[in-house]
């Protein structure tokens, strides 16, 4: 199987890097389960031992850990703080702490993760909503990528680039340094908890790491397709995920505007019950549109009055070609072309291989599909077969730029690369 002439690799290989680490709760427990008696047992335990240490003792402690970590994270007395007032709730009525004592108590209910030691894949990228300094006739963007540490654990990061007026692309450097969000305002509703959360303003895009925060995303926030959603002239980023709690799914959303603050908020309905879930970048006659996977194999066209609720749906593409045979799948939001709604698509083939091809939407109405890709634009090569999962290109979300999409890809579950892509020969290849 031959590589689509139109379609070239690029050598900007984003690989997981295990020295990124920010700090988690930890409990004397096993994660993610409330604590219970025992465990606050055992958590006021530790606490009695630090109150029965000598005050020199404690803060000549203190001060060993945080030399132990100095420049792995930002203000980290002030987390050890924010966990000891975290911790409150879990212990037994107490005298005041002193700020050592405070400070040290919050850092033995805290660790390190590595929240990319794994992978870092399934990117999916948007343009940025700050152009300043892009290049001319060029853009800057934002790239979402999806990254799994200890426990299979998955989590939200980000990193900038920019891409060039003839479509070379840059990825700007990665912060040193990686901080969580601070957990805002949350709304327990009918079909589980929203929630708002903020980074702040100097902490870089490339720092910010959304790690799960609620229940149903208690083992991972997996696969996020975002797009650049336009109604009016008001532009907001939007991005269907899969939650994960180690034992069920279902699709969630997140939005924002400027990266720094995000909302989290789960869907509703039939096909909120599956994974691979992808919102057109605006609405269709008035209605909100979405291409989904709801029977594991076959794509749907799904429309809706309320962003946050999704039934029914009608079947638009099926598997046609040896390399789908299995099932089909999107590769993110459909990109809006002269000619209809590009849509980039995965299939699986024999071996469990997944390749990306394409298919062109009518613009009109969705579910007119009036080309196909044969063949697929991209496979895996042999050197891209061997990672955590073997024999896996796949993509979260392209973009237009000029006359190319601008494809990222991962590779074998383990790690990132982007392509690019010429459209008019993309869309000759097409039948």
């Amino acid at each position: 199987m031959l590589q689509a002439t139109f379609l070239h690799r690029q050598a900007l290989y984003l690989r997981p890097d295990p020295t990124r680490v920010i700090v988690r709760p930890f409990k004397p427990t096993t994660e993610p389960r409330d604590l219970n008696p025992t465990d606050k047992t055992r958590a006021n335990h530790i606490v009695e031992r630090v109150l029965a240490l000598d005050p020199q003792v404690t803060a000549s402690l203190l001060a060993d850990v945080l030399e132990n970590f100095k420049g792995r994270h930002r203000n980290l007395l002030q987390e050890f703080e924010f966990r000891a007032d975290e911790m409150e709730q879990a212990l037994a009525a107490h005298g005041a702490f002193s700020s050592v004592q405070r400070q040290l108590i919050g850092a033995y209910f805290l660790n390190e993760y590595s929240f990319e030691a794994s992978a870092l894949f399934n990117p999916s990228i948007v343009p940025h909503p700050d152009q300043s300094g892009a290049p001319k006739g060029g853009l800057r963007f934002v790239l979402s990528l999806r990254a799994v540490g200890e426990g299979h654990v998955s989590s939200l990061t980000f990193r900038t680039g920019t891409i060039a007026a003839d479509g070379s692309l840059a990825v700007d450097p990665t912060a040193r340094l990686a901080s969580s969000p601070r957990v805002g305002r949350r709304v327990s509703g009918p079909s589980g908890e929203a929630v708002e959360i903020t980074f702040k303003e100097e902490q870089d895009i490339s720092e910010r790491v959304i790690f799960p925060v609620t229940a149903s995303q208690s083992q991972g926030i997996e696969d996020a397709r975002f797009v650049e959603f336009s109604d009016g002239d008001h532009k907001t980023y939007y991005a269907t995920f899969t939650a994960y709690t180690g034992r069920a799914i279902r699709s969630e959303l997140i939005e924002t505007s400027d990266f720094l603050s995000f909302r989290m908020s789960p869907l509703q309905g039939t096909a909120a019950h599956n994974k691979g879930m992808a919102l057109f970048p605006r609405r269709i006659d008035g209605k909100y549109a979405m291409i989904a996977r709801q029977d594991n194999e076959n794509l749907y066209l799904i429309y809706s009055d309320d962003l946050h609720q999704w039934d029914g749906g009608q079947a638009i593409l099926k598997p046609q070609f040896p390399w789908e045979f299995v099932q089909i799948g999107n590769c993110g939001s459909p990109i809006e072309l002269d000619e209809g709604w590009l849509l980039l698509t995965h299939g699986v083939g024999p071996v469990r291989k997944y390749s990306i091809g394409a298919a062109l939407l009518d613009k009109k109405d969705p579910s007119r599909v009036l080309a196909r890709s044969v063949e697929p634009l991209l496979h895996p090569e042999q050197s891209e077969r061997e990672g955590y999962v073997p024999n896996v290109v796949y993509t979260c979300g392209a973009m237009r730029h000029n006359d190319q999409i601008i494809l990222p890809y991962a590779i074998s579950d383990t790690y990132s690369n982007f392509a690019t892509i010429k459209i008019a020969a993309l869309l000759r290849a097409m039948s």
